[in-house]
């Protein structure tokens, strides 16, 4: 087996530039940005993993996202290679529809915190938004290959928050409600 990275800096990104797939792009470049993006999802997800989830389902769930995360990076930087399929999505949707049987429903919309692994999974949550709205941006200006990575985002962000209040629970953590006029 060869080995991908052996070696860590190259001096080529001092100037602002990187290369992906043979060709030099600026760091902001849409493609780049949806890359770190999704590299910084997976970052925070490792995380909360690390917080030692106690259910093994959930950390299960993290795990295959984590390496989904890894295939949707690797898809973006070569289209050919579909890996985020249909049924990707619909693992997704059976945790979220099996993990949402058992919260009570919601009223109002909940503030953001809980304990420290419910609390790091909202900022999970919201990279993942941030990380849909740079891939529809990228989308608008290069028309993907797959637009199952969309549907992708939007429904992990949907799952990250029945975990984010999914892992409350282990603390009987009390959501609070936003309070309005």
């Amino acid at each position: 087996m060869s080995y991908r990275l052996t070696r860590i800096y190259t001096g080529k990104g001092d100037k602002g530039l990187t290369t992906l797939g043979g060709n030099t792009l600026p760091k902001d470049d849409l493609l780049i940005e949806a890359l770190g993006t999704i590299d910084e999802l997976n970052s925070v997800i490792g995380f909360i993993i690390s917080l030692q989830i106690s259910d093994k389902k959930i950390e299960a769930c993290l795990t295959q996202i984590q390496n989904d995360l890894f295939d949707l990076g690797g898809e973006l930087h070569l289209p050919e290679r579909i890996a985020i399929t249909p049924e990707k999505i619909s693992q997704l949707e059976q945790s979220l529809n099996e993990w949402n049987n058992l919260l009570p429903p919601l009223k109002e919309f909940l503030l953001p915190r809980g304990n420290p692994k419910s609390a790091a999974t909202h900022i999970a949550r919201t990279v993942c938004r941030r990380a849909e709205r740079a891939m529809v941006k990228l989308h608008r200006q290069i028309s993907l290959n797959n637009p199952e990575m969309l549907r992708y985002l939007n429904r992990l962000s949907d799952v990250l928050f029945v975990i984010a209040r999914m892992l409350a629970r282990e603390t009987n953590e009390k959501e609070l409600m936003w309070e309005h006029p």
